[in-house]
């Protein structure tokens, strides 16, 4: 390796420029050398400029001209000793690593020379702050040329809220509502960390048609609302979701919980003992200023004896699904979903069920609508076709199970996810193998009534927003009072997912 050695460069002119090496050269300056600027060039070591020492500082010390401090005072206050006879463009910078000096101060020593223009030390009691100095002259001594604050490029702040039931997943925590009550924001972060929430809000689901004869419409899903402004992985996270959280502050959101609508009663004997009540909607879930709708009531259809005249599905957040009764002049048509609309959809229609009154066997009810799709209509549509179906609930809508979902919801077609807002199935009159329910749909969609069945419509699954299934005619006993019921729709659910760290 050679080796030169000079006092000094000069260029060949007076105000030359002088090159060394080429270019992508790489000059080393060894360790404990010193690069000084005579206060006019600009550029190269220039004036006000400090290179950091990362070894934190927890005692006294001496400044050393051209370098900067982290000082914790943690322990208790620190005196940094200021350079003596400092130098014109002597430059010292100082950095409160701890945030600490509002409690344990840190004092700048003026070592013989002003700062500020005063001959005193001066004593740093602001939390977090970073200054930096530059000697001047005789007269002001050290300026502060740049002074700032942490908060002034804030670091990740996030949401801390309470709730009766909270679960932790990864960095997220997750509020579950299964009743009625209060979301509590103690503090809201930032934009770096988290200062929105993501929502899953399910309103109640509908109740189940009722007959004495045919069969009945399944209940429609209470609404399906949510949002994923966290990017929650597809495919198990329902398309339906919108990118947009809701930014929150410091309150209390309350949280209301809809139950699931009443199943009709057939008030079954000739003539009725009692009136029948058709299927009601399912009531709303509200979380901010989101609301979901109840979901529609299914179609009843009983035999025409006095005060008992058949119905149509209900709209709601999916639609009631239609009746199949053996009188002409019975409704078939399901309940419009999306009811009011609100986009993305939160629900679906429900199915049309299918009257006959040539051929009994061919009387079922329509599923009720879901989240994720329409209830399925009664099959076949004309008589002698069998098997005949009675309409299968619309599946619901879906989230991941370590996002919104966890143990809530059901499971359904799509892996790692959970279902939420399923259709009730539709009732069917007949025997097997013309006497076919309607299953419920994906998302805690009860069971409708096959015609051989005593039994009433299933209810939907609690906490999911599950319509009822619809009752049916039994072919065992047509005239017992029991049976021929529709299901009560499951109650609705809310549940809050936040970044926490």
């Amino acid at each position: 390796m050679s080796e030169v050695k000079v006092n000094k460069i000069s260029p060949r002119t007076a105000c030359g420029t002088v090159t060394l090496g080429d270019s992508g050269d790489t000059f080393t300056i060894p360790a404990g050398a010193t690069i000084t600027n005579n206060g006019t060039a600009a550029g190269f070591g220039a004036t006000g400029a400090a290179s950091w020492d990362t070894t934190v500082k927890t005692s006294g010390f001496t400044a050393v001209s051209g370098v900067g401090y982290f000082v914790n005072t943690t322990a208790g206050a620190i005196t940094v000793t200021l350079p003596a006879s400092p130098s014109a463009g002597d430059v010292v910078a100082v950095k409160d690593y701890a945030n600490t000096w509002d409690t344990n101060n840190l004092t700048l020593g003026r070592n013989g020379s002003n700062i500020g223009g005063a001959a005193l030390d001066s004593v740093i009691s602001t939390e977090g702050l970073a200054v930096t100095l530059v000697y001047v002259d005789a007269t002001k001594g050290w300026l502060v040329t740049d002074s700032g604050l942490q908060s002034e490029t804030p670091t990740a702040e996030f949401i801390v809220a309470t709730s009766p039931c909270v679960a932790t997943v990864g960095d997220y925590k997750i509020h579950t509502f299964t009743g009625p009550g209060t979301f509590t924001v103690c503090s809201v972060g930032n934009a770096a960390g988290s200062n929105s929430v993501d929502y899953l809000v399910v309103a109640g689901g509908g109740g189940g048609g009722q007959v004495t004869e045919g069969g009945a419409g399944g209940g429609g899903a209470g609404g399906f609302r949510m949002s994923n402004g966290t990017c929650m992985p597809g495919p198990q996270t329902s398309p339906l979701a919108v990118p947009a959280a809701v930014p929150v502050s410091v309150q209390g959101y309350p949280i209301t919980i809809g139950s699931g609508g009443a199943g009709g009663t057939n008030g079954r004997s000739s003539p009725p003992a009692s009136p029948k009540v058709d299927a009601a909607n399912g009531s709303n879930s509200t979380a901010f200023s989101i609301v979901s709708a109840g979901g529609g009531g299914g179609a009843g259809g009983n035999f025409p004896y006095p005060g008992c005249c058949a119905a149509n599905g209900l709209p709601g957040g999916s639609g009631g699904g239609g009746h199949g009764n053996n009188t002409p002049a019975g409704g078939t048509f399901r309940g419009d979903g999306n009811t009011p609309p609100v986009s993305p959809a939160q629900g679906q229609n429900g199915g049309n069920g299918n009257a006959s009154s040539t051929d009994g066997s061919a009387q079922g009810g329509g599923g009720g609508g879901g989240a994720g799709a329409v209830g399925t209509a009664y099959s076949p549509t004309s008589p002698g076709s069998p098997p005949y179906q009675a309409g299968p609930g619309g599946v619901g809508s879906f989230v991941v199970q370590t996002g919104f979902g966890g143990c809530n919801g059901t499971t359904g077609p799509v892996c790692g996810a959970r279902y939420f807002s399923g259709g009730g199935g539709g009732g069917r009159r007949g025997t097997p193998p013309n006497g076919n329910a309607g299953v419920g749909g994906s998302g805690g969609g009860g069971a409708g009534t096959p015609g051989d069945s005593a039994s009433n419509g299933v209810t939907g699954t609690v906490n999911t927003g599950g319509g009822g299934g619809g009752g049916g005619r039994s072919e065992i006993n047509p005239t017992s009072p029991a049976g021929g019921n529709g299901g009560a729709g499951g109650s609705g659910i809310v549940i809050i997912r936040y970044k926490f760290q």
